[in-house]
């Protein structure tokens, strides 16, 4: 199976991923890491584990059509199976969505379907968390459809919610756990304990 990645920032979760398929634990092919920003630590990740990366964006490809052509054509040549989506901060489009529908997970920062939705990201979701007085948090891997953060949730994992927590620590304690879960969830798709239509 053949793993694209859609990354904008750092990549640890993109980094979590490929460190578990070289070590045999998900039986996957990091393949093409695809970028909105050529600047990222996730190029950088991938320049270091020679991954073949793309910086497609507005920039490079201003017209819309010719940009979805571009990344089309970038997954095609690395004969993508599955897309992650580890930290790509904009909306992937429809041409992409449906071109791959049922195959493209993201992974979100909180307990779906609480705190979802459009500008639900980062640390507005902690801090949205905490503002709410949840009691527990986490990461889901969830589908990717036309909807912000409405796909099929595959796999959860939680944490609690601490009396002295702020957003950050927050955030922090969920992002371990996301380099848990996202692996994991990954590993069963692979394995063919979860079925993708």
């Amino acid at each position: 199976m053949n793993l694209a990645f859609f990354a904008s920032g750092g990549g640890s979760n993109m980094q979590s991923i490929i460190d578990a398929c070289k070590s045999g634990d998900i039986d996957a092919a990091p393949s093409v890491v695809i970028s909105n920003n050529s600047k990222c630590g996730a190029i950088e990740r991938a320049e270091t584990e020679d991954i073949a990366h793309y910086h497609l964006s507005t920039k490079t490809h201003p017209d819309p059509a010719e940009l979805d052509a571009a990344m089309l054509d970038a997954l095609k040549q690395h004969d993508t199976d599955l897309i992650i989506l580890a930290g790509y901060m904009k909306k992937v489009s429809p041409a992409v969505v449906h071109k791959y529908s049922g195959r493209i997970l993201n992974i979100h920062p909180a307990l779906l379907p609480k705190h979802g939705g459009e500008g639900m990201y980062g640390i507005n979701v902690h801090t949205a968390v905490i503002a709410a007085g949840d009691k527990e948090s986490g990461a889901s891997v969830h589908l990717v459809d036309e909807e912000y953060d409405r796909g099929e949730v595959l796999g959860q994992i939680t944490v609690p919610v601490l009396e002295d927590d702020t957003p950050e620590t927050l955030a922090a304690r969920v992002l371990e756990k996301e380099h848990v879960i996202f692996p994991d969830t990954i590993k069963r798709i692979a394995s063919g304990e979860i079925k993708l239509a």
